[in-house]
């Protein structure tokens, strides 16, 4: 293994994490260095996290050791006795997916954030919100969880809040609420589960699990669930996220968005690979179920009233985490003995995830392009746009189409999973699942309507800059190439990061 891939997990955290505190004198240096280092940093990272991933999907396994003189050793004792990254086919899928839209935000913020103060301070949070999902992905302990849960929590609230308005202010304050009530959650269970075994590292801790599991362990997984779910924005702990999605920078939010679904990932990490040993894997996944379709009806319902863009698409993100919940909580009921429809299930769940952060990323960034050229906020005020930007208009529609189900884009591939798998399970999860597909291709022909048919708009346009429409149209790429080859994306990503998460003796044995 060449000194690359060997340190790989370990320089995919620290890239982001130097680039953001030497920003600070990189800024000085004028607006375009300052730009491009924050770009070309993230880039580096992407490309190496992306090798790492054909590696991982090539068979090898990344478990890194840090400060220790050989990075593949984790147990020299019998037990981990230092901080773990594990990296399988799912963690390096889920950190390259934020990482794809960490670097499209910051390409797409060059232009959009020109004239704004303070950017040198916006670029260090956006990295260091980056290097907290880069964490959260790779994390093998419950140490580093917490402490990169709060570089996440704390760079966005900085980022949520970077327009210095009331409105920000408040959504920013509303935010660290819920970070630190759901942080709060998330010592307690790890706090509870260190004073039964002594141990922090999620491999060794699932090990002892396994053989010896009482209602302590069922107490610190409710927590953990908990605080879980509070930072994912899943019904009924929402509430925090239309009203954050709203006020923060459209970039920002496609970031937020995407670290709310890393959350969702590190959740069922939990479920699957630390605790899939004991009895309670079908009340749980029914749990996570039942709240997924809840998520899908309660978001659609909430947004269809919505006039103001970012707040109807707060509660359109809501909705799409129901469908991750509904395909993967399938697959935790049928734990350990994950095949057929429930592995169906489970992979629509995964694609889902992923198609959620592209998806959803194109149509909030459609969104702050309109806000770009007309400082308009609501549907209301604006009309006709189709005339003025026919680009935006296809942007939008292969965003309303791909989210609402559509074929044949990306949305179509994962949701038709979804469907066959849990009607074998349950139809009326399923019913539920297609009655928000219907609902929301409906808000959202109403919301092209209003914003982009009608006579011209009349109102005084800035042209649109070159890198943002660029970082909607490869958005718009990657849409299109899940959606044409949906069977392809599946076998080669979707399948892997499937098998590596419903393995938790694979997981264990990684690092033991």
């Amino acid at each position: 293994m060449t000194p690359l891939l060997e340190h790989a997990p370990a320089l995919a955290i620290a890239i982001p994490l130097f680039a953001a505190f030497a920003m600070v004198f990189i800024g000085r240096f004028g607006r375009m260095i300052r730009n491009l280092w924050a770009i070309l940093f993230l880039a580096f990272t992407e490309v190496v996290v992306a090798v790492m991933y054909l590696d991982v999907l090539a068979g090898n396994t990344h478990v890194y050791t840090m400060g220790a003189s050989v990075p593949g050793l984790t147990a020299p004792l019998g037990f981990p006795i230092r901080i773990i990254l594990s990296v399988d086919a799912f963690s390096a899928l889920v950190c390259l997916t934020a990482l794809t839209i960490s670097l499209l935000a910051a390409i797409y913020s060059w232009k959009f954030m020109e004239g704004h103060k303070g950017l040198d301070k916006f670029y260090t949070l956006l990295l260091l919100l980056t290097a907290g999902m880069i964490g959260l992905s790779f994390t093998g302990d419950f140490f580093t969880l917490f402490v990169f849960l709060e570089i996440l929590s704390i760079s966005s609230a900085g980022l949520i809040s970077f327009f210095h308005t009331g409105e920000s202010f408040e959504a920013a304050f509303k935010y660290l609420v819920v970070s630190s009530t759901g942080a709060l959650f998330l010592l307690f269970g790890v706090g509870l589960l260190y004073g039964k075994y002594g141990l922090l590292n999620m491999a060794a801790i699932a090990s002892e699990v396994s053989m010896n599991y009482a209602f302590l362990d069922v107490a610190a997984l409710s927590l953990l669930v908990s605080a879980l779910l509070l930072k994912s924005g899943t019904f009924p702990v929402h509430m925090w996220k239309p009203d954050v999605f709203q006020k923060a920078p459209v970039q920002v939010v496609t970031m937020l968005l995407t670290s709310s679904l890393v959350c969702l990932y590190v959740l069922f990490r939990i479920t699957f690979s630390v605790f899939s040993f004991m009895n309670t894997n079908a009340a749980l996944g029914w749990v996570i179920v039942i709240l997924g379709g809840l998520s899908i009806l309660a978001g659609v319902a909430m947004a269809l009233p919505q006039k103001n863009l970012k707040r109807l698409m707060g509660y359109t993100a809501i909705a799409e985490t129901g469908y991750v919940m509904l395909g993967i909580g399938t697959g935790l009921i049928a734990m350990p003995n994950v095949s057929g429809f429930a592995f169906k299930a489970l992979s629509g769940g995964i694609f889902h995830l992923i198609n959620d952060a592209l998806d959803l990323s194109l149509l909030f960034l459609v969104v702050g392009a309109v806000f770009y050229m007309t400082r308009g906020r609501n549907a209301g005020e604006l009309g006709g746009l189709a005339h003025r930007s026919p680009a935006l208009t296809v942007l939008f529609v292969i965003g309303m189409l791909a989210i609402s189900g559509m074929p044949p884009f990306n949305g179509f591939a994962s949701k038709l999973l979804i469907y066959e798998s849990v009607y074998y399970f349950n139809p009326l999860l399923s019913i539920a699942g297609i009655l928000g597909s219907i609902m929301m291709l409906a808000i959202f022909v109403k919301v092209f309507a209003s914003v982009f048919l009608g006579p011209p708009y009349r109102g005084k346009v800035r042209p649109l800059p070159r890198s943002m429409l660029a970082v909607m149209f490869i958005l718009a790429f990657l849409i299109l190439l899940l959606g044409l080859f949906p069977q392809l994306a599946i076998d080669s990503l979707v399948t892997p990061a499937a098998n590596a998460l419903i393995d938790p003796q694979l997981y264990i044995g990684g690092v033991l």
